[in-house]
């Protein structure tokens, strides 16, 4: 399991490209509209350069009574195929706040149907405690805490990184 130490920051300029896929034991949580929506200490995160990282649920650790399925589908060039969720508690909705990989490519397979949550589309997502920064530029959905340093990919003029 990954935990990085909050005393050793890590650059996303030395991630991997190819990204690379690990285990994490630290706390993961996200919040939506006074409610907990997913909650773990068994997720994954995907390292990639110049991108923090993206930590996923597995699927039994999300109230999946809150999701609702989406049409939208896009490809990763190294994950596969990603479906999407939006979002509902209550009376609110937040659209293709969430993501998963249905059949990933066989390097990836561990995170099949694992969920991931834009940062940007819920009330908070934390790590350890730490509430996360939302990746700019919503296309990556990378969770930004202090434990990583960019500068990162995502907003306006980094689409050519």
């Amino acid at each position: 399991m990954s935990s990085p130490s909050a005393q050793t920051p890590e650059s996303v300029w030395d991630y991997p490209r190819p990204p690379r896929l690990e285990p994490t034991d630290s706390h993961l949580r996200v919040v939506f509209n006074d409610q907990v929506i997913a909650e773990t200490r068994s997720g994954f995160r995907v390292l990639e350069t110049s991108h923090p990282p993206t930590y996923y649920f597995p699927p039994d650790a999300v109230k999946r009574e809150f999701l609702i399925a989406n049409a939208r589908r896009t490809l990763c060039e190294f994950k596969g195929q990603a479906a999407y969720f939006d979002l509902a508690v209550g009376e609110r909705r937040s659209p293709l706040a969430a993501w998963y990989y249905p059949s990933p490519v066989p390097g990836f397979a561990a995170i099949r149907d694992y969920i991931t949550f834009y940062a940007s589309r819920v009330d908070a997502c934390f790590v350890d405690g730490e509430q996360v920064q939302a990746q700019a530029g919503d296309f990556y959905g990378g969770w930004i805490t202090s434990r990583v340093v960019g500068p990162f990919k995502g907003g306006p003029g980094t689409l050519g990184w």
